[in-house]
């Protein structure tokens, strides 16, 4: 209720949106503050922030309800991913055929649709001088024209592919048998396929420190921070020369002439050392943890890469290959090659520092109407960008060859970079077949996991209903795609080891083609069915020529 007395006061109506205004203390609320707007826009807050949380509170029951589901998800997708990597020496020829006539096949099926199309509409569709040009792209589907263009580009394609094939046939089987190599090589170590796990663990220690020394406040202890004494209006007079005054708000105490004064935080001072500094400091530690970032990487691959290059250079597999070639790869990279590691980060590191630096000016011109300034900022951006991309390429096989040989960075840099472009062929080859191999494997794994997550969450699977109950949940996709990005990670985890190694081998290989010859002295460590593809072979010695020909 409101008295009369405080309606007679009030300058403003009594009402507002037809109901009364409680008072506040002796004075009633102004009428005027509130109205329709601020109501909504009050209510739409509160449902907001109910929505929020009401969702959020039915996620984390999900997840609560779930997790065990998930990590069995996580699980399927780990064994899934191992076996493909272990039956790749069974499967991966005829896995790669597969592969390659399946796209051979969409592609022929491709000139057969556009042919048909182009045939239906040769007589009574359009041309495209009658359509002109339109925005409605979908309008040129029925237009001659398109599908002639289509199909003249696919058939080209198609025979560009059959060519290819036929003049590589003999680098792909080199490819395939590299890749069966590399499967062996991973289950003679199946400990390198968790090495991932520890490289995980030491970026995020790094980006924990990185953070923690980001937020750690830096102040001058001198003058820490900008406080002025501040009073409020009706203050005594005589209080004035204390008004607006550096203080302390770390002292808890009041002037006793002046009881009203409050210590006022206003901002940092920039007056020390530390503030005048703050900004190098900043891109200390930006350049810092870019360069670690870096390096904890490059250890990685140098660590796999002394691996697996102990296991190709073993004359007689796997008799010869060393014990513990992980632990021990780990402690030699260490000990002999963090100097040549940290060389070949930094230069990385500087590449990505200046395009962090392209892409803040980018964000702060975004507004300019200059074109060529937009255009030299792209041209610049795409550069770095290909740059980056080959200092990346030219440091893992660096790696791989200052784990073979322990020289330098600079040093195995340039005969890592010399020997690749001596076979440049057989480099391009390798990679387009392992890309499509471990891309149909992450495919595999994913949609395995992604499918048999959907069923089961959604209570599609039968034969499961009556031995396991799907938990009751509020959001079923929750979980599936929790799922789904768990396996990508797990699978991206294994095959970039499998990678690494089929890396590595290439490289052992192709050294070991250039160095020896098959003599007694100079025998090859490559596999007997490489040779037999090359056609190579050892030479052996007159004992056992004797007793063979016997």
């Amino acid at each position: 209720e409101i008295t009369k007395k405080s309606i007679e006061r009030q300058e403003g109506p009594a009402q507002t949106l037809g109901r009364c205004i409680p008072s506040v203390g002796s004075e009633i609320l102004p009428a005027s503050s509130l109205n329709t707007t601020n109501i909504t826009q009050g209510i739409n807050g509160l449902l907001d922030t109910l929505n929020a949380r009401e969702i959020s509170t039915k996620i984390f029951e999900d997840i609560a309800r779930s997790w065990y589901w998930i990590l069995i998800a996580l699980a399927i997708s780990l064994v899934l991913s191992l076996l493909f990597l272990l039956l790749l020496r069974l499967v991966a020829g005829p896995l790669v055929l597969v592969l390659i006539l399946g796209v051979l096949g969409v592609l022929a099926y491709g000139i057969y649709h556009c042919w048909k199309e182009y045939k239906t509409l040769r007589d009574k569709g359009a041309t495209i001088s009658q359509l002109g040009f339109t925005t409605n792209l979908s309008a040129y589907q029925s237009v001659q024209e398109t599908w002639l263009v289509a199909l003249i580009l696919i058939s080209v394609l198609e025979g560009i592919l059959l060519l290819l094939l036929i003049f590589l046939r003999q680098r792909i089987r080199i490819a395939i048998a590299l890749l069966e190599e590399a499967s062996k090589a991973v289950g003679q170590m199946m400990s390198t396929l968790f090495f991932p796990l520890l490289t995980f663990v030491l970026l995020l220690i790094c980006v924990a420190y990185w953070v923690m020394t980001a937020l750690y406040p830096l102040n001058d202890v001198s003058d820490p921070l900008c406080t002025k004494w501040w009073a409020p209006s009706g203050t005594d007079p005589g209080c004035q020369d204390v008004i607006n005054k550096t203080c302390n708000p770390l002292d808890n105490f009041s002037i006793t002439n002046c009881p009203g004064l409050t210590c006022q935080f206003l901002g940092y001072s920039s007056s020390g050392p530390a503030q005048r500094s703050l900004f190098n400091l900043q891109i200390y530690g930006i350049l810092g943890l870019f360069w670690t970032l870096n390096w904890v990487l490059a250890l990685g691959q140098c660590v796999l890469a002394g691996a697996f290059a102990s296991f190709y250079w073993a004359f007689n597999k796997p008799q010869d290959i060393p014990s513990c070639p992980l632990t021990a790869a780990f402690f030699r990279t260490l000990r002999y090659h963090t100097g040549s590691l940290a060389f070949g980060a930094l230069i990385l590191t500087l590449v990505q520092i200046v395009r962090v630096v392209l892409e803040y000016l980018d964000h702060k011109l975004r507004g300019a109407q200059n074109s060529l300034i937009r255009c030299l900022m792209c041209c610049l951006k795409c550069c770095f960008w290909c740059l980056e991309k080959f200092i990346k390429f030219l440091n893992r096989n660096a790696y791989i060859m200052i784990a073979v040989y322990g020289k330098n960075f600079c040093i195995s840099a340039k005969n890592a970079f010399m020997l690749l472009m001596r076979n440049i062929v057989r480099v391009v080859v390798l990679d387009k077949v392992t890309d499509l191999l471990l891309f149909f494997g992450k495919l595999l794994v994913v949609s395995g996991v992604g499918i048999l997550s959907f069923f089961f969450f959604t209570g599609r699977i039968p034969a499961l209903k009556e031995e396991f109950r799907s938990p009751d949940l509020n959001y079923y996709w929750l979980p599936i795609m929790v799922s789904i990005l768990g396996a990508y990670v797990i699978a991206s985890g294994f095959f970039s080891v499998f990678s690494m190694c089929v890396d590595t081998l290439f490289l052992c290989f192709l050294e070991d083609l250039e160095r020896n010859d098959g003599s007694l002295a100079k025998p090859y460590y490559m596999s007997k069915n490489l040779m037999k593809i090359l056609g190579k072979k050892n030479e052996r010695p007159s004992g056992e020529k004797r007793k063979k020909a016997k």
